[in-house]
């Protein structure tokens, strides 16, 4: 029988290990056992990475940056003694192309984080006006499409998306330096985080120090010299200008590189051209630029060949998860223009309902004044028939009694005359009567019409009001059905008999078709874009502060004015 303490005894010992990626940490619990490989194909199952070839686990030592080998113990290597063990995640080999290299999404992430930092930390040189451009993709990526509502000004003072070098050779706030990223920002509408993303590789990857790993060397002669390892190949550089190197060492010349000790040795496919040799610092160095002129002469040549089987299948099912998003994002923006239209109908509806509810408010007041009016025309116009017929009355009385003093004899002189003045009075008195009985009785007959006007006003105010009633009882009912209309919008699914996903010969075509239409569209884009980094180029160099350059922008200047890019340069000096 076994006992406890021997079961105990024979369990395998383990190590803590923490791996730091570009926006994450991840820790495993590793047995001793364990090779370098077992670690990485760990983490790359992790992260769900099928790309691995490009990516290596780096440690430092004494200063000297190292990568983990696959066929070797973890702890074999000469990490420190403390756990955890702390390894970084990062990108070892870099695309020619990383449009037409870099598969999955996850693949383009990672490079796409690391490219940022080294521009952000300066380890890539890259000139002011692109750097305006890769910032304005980069805060596409992380913010999506610009909403002037939503990223008012002020909106990315927290962020870093800019080299210090660039901010401080010019007297710009950093209010300008946002207005003019947003401007570009803008322009980007419609792009997803992935394409974003790979807008900015597409650019960085023409920057000259992109993806090359330096190393301080010594020719036979004792001079010194940098060393430029990438993609491409070898690179000789002085050491004050990392950007144009003097003599390239393309990967398909080359026919053999070797080190013994601290000299290292390359020899050219060309038996006509002179073996070159050179002197590193440390024997590990030149360990370091073996494995990675192995990685990236290997890479050089793959590319040169049919693809295997495992990127076909990746390729193949990018395509399809390409088509898929795009679909995706169509039908959204169908459903997003719907629901726009729905609400700005719906807005329309609302205002005019108002407007209608004003009109009737005004309607129903102007109503009430006109019944108001009428009352008041209709009360007068009684008071003024009774006046009437009151003075008509006296005026009867007046013209009797003159007819009575008429008939009476007159007895004295002094009675006739007191009895003209009296007839004088009463004829005088008549006679104003039957003026004003005359007047009060137009007055009536004006008051009679008025009061005519005021009842047709009244009966066209009710008519009125009966009309935008009924409008609005049709504006309500347009205005509940199209409210409704975003719920009903047509929704895409898997089940769904109008959509599949099945993507047949004519699908793949028709997407060929599209990514050739995209190329042609690129090289339009490409020289509209040098034209931009032009103006912008023009625009802030009023602003430049010229003692502030640095020795890379006079280089990059000088290159720039006699037309030298990266490649260009490099098939000259090969």
């Amino acid at each position: 029988r076994m006992s406890f303490s021997s079961l105990k005894r024979k369990q395998p010992k383990t190590f803590t290990v923490r791996i730091a990626t570009m926006d994450a940490e991840m820790e495993f619990s590793c047995e001793v056992k364990w090779k370098g490989k077992d670690l990485f194909d760990l983490v790359c199952r992790t992260l769900g990475l099928r790309e691995t070839w490009f990516f290596g686990l780096q440690y430092t030592i004494k200063d000297t940056v190292a990568w983990l080998k696959m066929d070797k113990k973890v702890l074999d290597h000469d990490v420190p003694t403390e756990e955890p063990k702390t390894f970084h995640f990062l990108a070892k080999f870099y695309p020619e192309n990383a449009e037409e290299e870099l598969v999955q999404e996850i693949t383009q992430h990672l490079f796409f984080l690391q490219v940022k930092k080294q521009i952000l930390d300066e380890k890539i040189y890259c000139p002011p006006e692109a750097s305006v451009l890769l910032a304005s993709y980069a805060v596409q990526a992380k913010y999506g499409d610009y909403d002037p509502n939503v990223h008012k000004r002020g909106f990315l003072a927290q962020e870093e998306l800019l080299p210090k070098r660039v901010i401080n050779l010019y007297q710009m706030t950093p209010e300008m330096w946002e207005e003019r990223i947003t401007a570009w920002y803008a322009e980007h509408r419609g792009r997803a985080r992935d394409e974003a993303e790979m807008e900015y590789l597409k650019i960085a990857q023409d920057l000259e120090m992109y993806g090359v790993n330096y190393f301080a060397i010594r020719n036979k002669k004792g001079t010194e010299l940098l060393l430029g390892v990438d993609a491409l190949g070898l690179h000789i550089y002085d050491p004050d200008n990392r950007l144009t190197p003097k003599i390239s060492f393309p990967w398909n010349e080359i026919r053999n590189i070797s080190y013994s000790d601290k000299e290292f040795t390359i020899k050219p496919l060309d038996k006509k051209i002179d073996v070159f040799k050179f002197n590193s610092s440390k024997l590990r160095v030149n360990k370091l630029i073996l494995q990675l002129c192995i990685g990236n002469h290997d890479l050089f040549m793959r590319r040169r060949k049919a693809d295997s089987l495992e990127v076909q299948q990746m390729k193949a099912q990018a395509r399809e998860e390409k088509a898929r998003k795009q679909m995706e994002r169509q039908r959204l923006a169908r459903e997003k223009q719907m629901r726009e239209e729905a609400e700005r109908t719906r807005d329309e509806l609302e205002r005019r309902l108002m407007q209608l509810k004003e009109e009737a408010t005004m309607a129903n007041e102007a109503l009430m004044r006109s019944e108001e009016t009428a009352d008041l025309l209709a009360e007068k116009a009684q008071i003024t028939e009774e006046e009437a017929k009151l003075l008509a009355q006296k005026a009867a009385e007046a013209e009797q009694e003159m007819q009575r003093i008429k008939a009476t004899a007159i007895r004295t002189e002094e009675e006739k005359r007191l009895m003209e003045q009296k007839v004088l009075e009463a004829e005088m008195l008549a006679l104003k009567m039957a003026e004003e009985s005359e007047r009060r009785a137009k007055e009536a007959d004006q008051l009679k019409q008025d009061l005519q006007e005021a009842r047709e006003s009244e009966r066209r105010a009710k008519q009125k009001l009966l009309e935008i009633t009924s409008k609005s009882s049709y504006t309500q009912s347009m205005n509940s059905s199209t409210t409704a209309l975003p719920t009903d919008l047509p929704s895409f699914n898997l089940i769904s008999e109008s959509l599949s996903f099945d993507f047949k010969d004519t699908d793949m075509k028709r997407l060929s078709m599209e990514i050739e239409k995209e190329k042609v569209e690129y090289m339009e884009k490409s020289k509209h874009l040098q034209e931009q980094l032009n103006e912008l180029k023009t625009e802030i160099e009023a602003l430049k502060l010229k003692e502030r350059e640095t020795a890379l922008d006079i280089l990059h200047n000088e290159n720039a004015s006699r037309g030298n890019s990266k490649h260009n340069t490099i098939k000259k000096v090969s």
